[in-house]
């Protein structure tokens, strides 16, 4: 059949020379047809006649070339690159579709494709949706329903680029109708061309419209769906699919793994990647060094040290080798949490290795680590060794050396690095103008910080949300927040979306100057916008609506910060039981002080002595005792001796007895500042027989009664009442106490 038609082909071709010169490429002439080149005729005649004989003509050629590349090639090239000696200008469109499906009806689906392939290149074709609908339903007719979907995958890919993915997408439903089987692989070919746009909703319509239609999507178009989500940043969606995902037993390739892992990682969901990487491998995964280095990574950044660990014990178990990378990022970890010895000897052990040694990455994590507490001489070592073994310091290592310089104030000796930098051919980053600009902020030279950041913008550096948050930070700090809203504003100019750490740092500030109406809409606005308040962002609130005495809205957003997923800690805590007990609240107080104990959050100082003196100031000391005495020894001990001090310096004496007395049954030696307190007190109330009990007490627990104790008390009293008065009191008390002793003694 082909040898036929080419026989024809070529005859009409070989006869019809001057009608065709202008059809032909006169600059790439073929051999076969240099006798047409001496032609010069400008226009096609637009006779049918003549149509036909052009659409003949291109069928013999692309039937020439096909053959040609098939003879000097070893392969079956699924896409041929053919080279027609034909003109694109003076083919027209409805030619183009003639030249189709003759060469589908008589040649078969290849020829036919392969002049597809070789029209698609021209724009004049490539976006004739006809071309393409006509082929289709040529090949469809043919019954070769594979090279149909690649021609609608074609179609798909280049109407995207003019903005017509819709009308293309539409076009794939109706031919269903002209009968185009629809697949799983159809559906994966539509799914991925509008993914890679970033239209994850209308891929959402698609995949649902063609389940309508009977399709049943495979493991790829699920995994495209993850893919897209994940490469967005949109964990929750990415959940969602790779989870229907799961439940269907379809398995994702390591690199997919690898990216799940990673995105959940970086937007907090350590744990949900964890439970979902668990989950891969009962399904039949087989993870790599790469995918458990993915999660260790995340696990380490997110503060696990321990769960990270025990990720590299089932590793090795495994028989996976963990490399360089796998100890970098353990060693980056332990830096962060500030566990530098732990970290020297894994760091030891990578240098001993034989397989491997650490590099640029696992030197300067160590030197951030030993920079962050303030250990400059260690990380100042490391820089040398790091050089002695060939390895050039990088723009982060130095970045390092200047934060911790410029966390010690030490400004000389990181202006010397950055001026190294340059002098090294590396330029400072955003991540190095911020470490200068944070510590001359924390240092109070703001001047020298805005001065820095000129500096900075001068040299092509854009500020980041790091660079607005910590100047916003220092304007709140210093109360100024005209200025922190204005750079707030000026950052949301220039395309910059604040997070919720800005928004926190705002808030926080209107908290403590009790605007409670601004800091409820800047909260209102992070939410709409899709933020989620964290633990900090919620504690300022309450602490700013218990300031203002509204501990109705305290108890509000201390409720709602189950929604956000954020779990109280002892200052949040703290903060509402303040509130409650400023209020005369004692019942919720106490309420809310036992609930923190029985989940295991400590109480700070503060909240403990709070609870317990309020209790005491309304009568109710035996409750305030049974409260502290859920307490540790340690705890109890600090917190009883600053009561005690604190009721003695409200002249409360009788109360602070009764802790007093506590206090020496728990306690094996005398405080003395508690003592002394205590002792001044009674003197400054004239309280000498409860001198004299304590006096028995203190005697018989501890023996006798030291100098230096009674001489603080002595001097205390000397400075409050005067010699004169001090020495009336104190010789009466001691007159009093010796008589005491006295009958003591008779008795014995």
């Amino acid at each position: 059949m082909i040898s036929f038609t080419f026989h024809r082909f070529y005859r009409l071709h070989h006869f019809t020379p001057s009608l065709l010169n202008p059809l032909l490429n006169n600059n790439n002439p073929s051999p076969h047809h240099t006798q047409f080149h001496s032609f010069t005729t400008n226009t096609l005649p637009s006779s049918s006649s003549h149509s036909n004989s052009v659409v003949k003509m291109v069928c013999s050629l692309v039937f020439e070339s096909y053959c040609r590349i098939q003879e000097n090639t070893h392969f079956r090239s699924t896409h041929p690159n053919l080279k027609l000696p034909i003109n694109s200008e003076y083919l027209t469109q409805e030619q183009a579709i003639t030249v189709v499906a003759s060469l589908a009806d008589e040649g078969g689906s290849m020829l036919a494709l392969s002049f597809f392939y070789w029209a698609i290149g021209y724009v004049k074709y490539r976006y004739f949706m006809r071309l393409y609908i006509v082929l289709a339903i040529y090949l469809i007719k043919n019954g070769n329903f594979e090279r149909a979907h690649q021609v609608m995958h074609f179609m798909l890919r280049n109407f995207c680029e003019i903005g017509m993915l819709k009308e293309a997408v539409d076009m794939v439903f109706e031919m269903q109708n002209q009968g185009l089987v629809l697949n799983a692989g159809s559906l994966n070919s539509v799914v991925s061309v509008v993914n890679e746009i970033g239209e994850v909703e209308m891929a959402e319509k698609v995949f649902g419209e063609m389940c309508e239609r009977g399709v049943c999507p495979d493991s790829l178009c699920f995994e495209s769906m993850v893919v897209a989500y994940c490469r967005m940043g949109r964990v929750v969606e990415a959940d969602r699919w790779l989870t229907a995902m799961l439940e269907r037993g379809f398995l994702v390739d390591n690199a997919t793994c690898t990216l799940i892992t990673s995105v959940f990682c970086e937007k907090g969901s350590v744990n949900r990647a964890l439970w979902m990487f668990n989950k891969l491998i009962v399904l039949g995964l087989a993870p790599n060094v790469i995918n458990y280095t993915c999660l260790i990574n995340g696990l380490c950044k997110k503060g696990k040290i321990k769960h990270a660990f025990e990720l590299l014990e089932e590793m090795v178990r495994k028989g996976l080798k963990p490399n360089v990378f796998t100890h970098t990022v353990l060693i980056d970890g332990l830096c962060k949490k500030g566990w530098m010895d732990k970290a020297f000897r894994l760091f030891l052990k990578l240098v001993k290795s034989d397989n491997y040694k650490p590099n640029v990455h696992t030197y300067t994590a160590m030197i951030a680590g030993y920079c962050k507490q303030e250990k400059l001489n260690r990380a100042e070592m490391l820089l040398s060794r790091m050089q002695e073994q060939e390895l050039v310091p990088n723009a982060n290592t130095y970045t390092a050396l200047i934060d911790g310089y410029c966390k010690v104030g030490n400004f000389d000796v990181a202006y010397k690095f950055l001026h190294l930098m340059d002098e090294k051919g590396l330029s400072p980053n955003i991540f190095t103008y911020n470490a200068v600009i944070d510590g001359l902020c924390k240092k109070g030279r703001v001047q020298e910080a805005y001065k820095m950041l000129r500096k900075g913008m001068r040299s092509g550096i854009s500020p980041d949300l790091v660079t607005y948050t910590i100047l916003i930070s220092q304007s709140c700090k210093l109360g100024d927040n005209r200025q922190a809203f204005a750079l707030f504003s000026k950052m949301v100019k220039a395309g910059i979306s604040p997070d919720m750490h800005t928004y926190t740092t705002l808030i926080a500030s209107l908290c403590r100057q009790k605007k409670m109406k601004d800091s409820e809409k800047l909260f209102e606005e992070a939410v709409i916008l899709g933020l989620i308040p964290t633990k900090e962002t919620c504690t300022s609130m309450i602490c700013g609506y218990c300031r203002d005495k509204n501990v109705a809205m305290a108890k509000k957003y201390f409720q709602r910060m189950g929604e956000y997923g954020c779990l109280p800690d002892n200052l949040t805590y703290g903060a509402l039981i303040s509130g409650l007990c400023k209020e005369s609240k004692l019942d919720e107080a106490r309420e809310l002080y036992n609930s923190m104990i029985d989940k295991g959050i400590p109480p700070c100082e503060v909240t403990r002595l709070t609870v317990a003196y309020e209790h005491c100031k309304n009568n109710e000391p035996t409750i305030a005792m049974g409260l502290l005495d859920r307490l540790e020894k340690k705890l109890w001990i600090r917190t009883v001796s600053t009561l005690v001090r604190k009721l003695c310096s409200e002249k409360n004496v009788d109360v602070a007895a009764l802790f007093f007395h506590k206090l020496l049954d728990k306690q094996q030696s005398i405080d003395r500042v508690t003592l002394a307190a205590f002792m001044s007190a009674c003197y400054e109330s004239n309280n000498y027989n409860l001198v004299s009990s304590m006096n028995e007490r203190i005697m018989k627990d501890f023996g006798k009664i030291r100098m230096p104790v009674i001489s603080l008390v002595f001097a205390v009293q000397k400075a409050k009442i005067g010699m004169g008065v001090l020495l009336t009191k104190f010789l009466g008390a001691l007159l009093y106490v010796g008589a005491q002793l006295v009958a003591l003694f008779s008795r014995i």
